[in-house]
């Protein structure tokens, strides 16, 4: 774990630009931007200034795409009305994960235009669970895009 951590201060890997929009992780600030990594082949890993969370492939039961915040995610989280009102197209990623105690647990994503795509084809990958989607517009920016 020490040459993996050396790894990310060195920045070999400055991964998916993203932020943590909200979820069930209390150690995760909402709003904290940092670097979502999918190049570990044993966990996901998201690295912030101040925190790096770790979640093994093998517990992650969900990843979601989608391209808006609808009303049921509104409801889960406190989004700031800039997103909403944003004109560009913003990329989400919900990952659902089981903790070894059996809780449920999940964090929301958005992560930049130009790494969406590597993000979730690594995570199909790694976690062998088909990306779903969010809404109707991540369905359609999806058909045609590798295994999503």
């Amino acid at each position: 774990m020490l040459a993996v951590a050396a790894g990310f201060a060195a920045g070999k890997d400055p991964g998916a630009p993203a932020e943590y929009l909200g979820g069930t992780l209390a150690s995760l600030e909402m709003g904290a931007g940092g670097s979502l990594r999918t190049n570990d082949p044993i966990s996901l890993v998201f690295l912030t200034k101040k925190n790096a969370v770790r979640v093994p492939y093998e517990r992650i039961n969900l990843v979601e795409y989608g391209q808006k915040v609808d009303r049921r995610l509104m409801e889960a989280i406190l989004v700031s009305p800039l997103l909403i009102l944003s004109k560009k197209r913003a990329h989400y990623v919900t990952v659902g994960f089981e903790t070894e105690d059996g809780k449920q647990q999940a964090m929301l994503f958005r992560v930049e235009k130009g790494a969406i795509r590597a993000v979730l084809v690594s995570l199909e990958a790694r976690t062998g669970r088909k990306v779903t989607f969010m809404d109707e517009e991540a369905r359609k920016a999806g058909k045609g895009c590798g295994g999503w």
